[in-house]
């Protein structure tokens, strides 16, 4: 039987019941009886309430939406409360639903924000008239297949939670994590898992991370530059030997600031596989996940300040200084490791002009095609170098 499953939570439980203390329960229990009543009102059937998450189903599906709005509209009370809506035929055992759907439905909850009510693709085509914001194909965490995500409304909200899983994002990715701090590498660790990767090590100085890369042979290592016991370079050092002896693990090196003495040191041979970030940049969760993956995969992703700085040292006889500005500007980003056509949606021009100035570029830095395969890392090195 076809149903349609909507699912809720409180986003941010753990930090509303600290901030309200006592007064949680009470808070919570004016949530439930939102819910409750939002469900009734529109014919839904409770299937389960653990804590702050409620699972419902509706046999129509322009009804489940009608209840998320109004649970959206009920009383807030600080409570932000995220909706995921899915219609499929999940089995019906012993009063509950279980199957494939089901956990479609929840991935589709946990993606959103509070605030948010996001649909799947098979519920959009029964919501006629409804006005809905096309977020995109996204592979929720678990799942095989991508889903294509539809937002009720034209409400503003931050990257999806999901968009750091996404294809080719985190999937069977095997990460060792290297940082003297506990507290820094457990808080890296926890949003690699939520983008997707695997954690297969941590280590707290240079022997542990060079252990661990032996024992696990990981896909990357993101190494921080200074570990004990001097704090200087050991991490760096690292990152050269596990270069050296495991050509298959890429290294991104994490710095608190733009040293280019040791990102000069990192590039040493080539670019495949290694990439420096500062530290900075792990807030952005996407940018972060995009990085390791791609040096994984044996790409580079370089820190925007740390290639200006590289820049900035170019010396004497300099062949970059044939490109144009337009083209220094598409070399730029592809230091930064970033694909034609993600350098076409920075720039916002198409990816066949993308296209076009990656051949000249070719072209003017004397990088023959018989050298199809590295060229762009050549093309990066040169400019890099001088």
């Amino acid at each position: 039987m076809t149903v349609t499953l909507l699912f809720t939570d409180i986003e941010g439980s753990t930090g509303l019941v600290q901030s309200l203390g006592d007064a949680y329960p009470a808070t919570l229990e004016r949530h439930r009886q939102a819910v409750r009543a939002a469900v009734a009102a529109h014919g839904g059937e409770e299937i389960d309430c653990r804590g702050d998450e409620f699972s419902v189903a509706f046999r129509d599906a322009v009804a489940a939406v009608d209840a998320a709005r109004e649970i959206q509209a009920g009383p807030a009370d600080g409570v932000r409360v995220r909706i995921g809506i899915h219609t499929g035929e999940p089995l019906r055992i012993e009063g509950d639903y279980v199957g494939i759907d089901v956990h479609r439905a929840a991935r589709i909850c946990a993606a959103g924000h509070g605030g948010q009510i996001l649909v799947s693709e098979t519920t959009t085509a029964l919501i006629g008239g409804v006005e809905l914001r096309d977020l995109g194909d996204h592979l929720l965490r678990g799942l095989e297949r991508p889903e294509r995500l539809h937002q009720v409304g034209a409400g503003e909200f931050p990257a999806l939670r999901a968009d750091a899983a996404e294809i080719g994002l985190g999937a069977r990715t095997r990460v060792v994590l290297a940082d003297d701090s506990v507290l820094l590498r457990e808080g890296v660790a926890r949003l690699l898992e939520d983008a997707g990767f695997e954690i297969v090590g941590q280590a707290g100085n240079a022997d542990e991370l060079l252990l661990k890369v032996r024992s696990y042979t990981p896909d990357v290592a993101v190494v921080d530059i200074r570990m004990p016991p001097t704090h200087t370079d050991e991490g760096l050092r690292a990152a050269r030997e596990i270069r050296e002896k495991h050509p298959s693990t890429g290294v991104l090196v994490l710095s608190q600031y733009v040293e280019s003495g040791y990102a000069l040191d990192l590039l040493q041979g080539n670019a495949e596989g290694v990439g420096y970030l500062l530290k900075d940049r792990v807030s952005d969760v996407k940018e972060f996940a995009a990085a390791i993956k791609r040096v994984a995969e044996g790409g580079s992703a370089l820190d925007p300040e740390v290639v200006s700085r590289l820049v900035g040292r170019r010396r004497g006889e300099d062949p970059v200084s044939q490109l144009t500005p337009r083209e220094r500007e598409v070399l730029e980003l592809m230091a930064e490791g970033r694909s034609n056509q993600a350098i076409a949606e920075k720039m916002v021009v198409t990816l066949r002009a993308v296209e076009k100035h990656v051949t000249s570029i070719f072209g003017k830095l004397r990088l023959p095609a018989d050298e199809q395969d590295h060229r762009r890392v050549l093309a990066v090195l040169t400019y890099l170098r001088q």
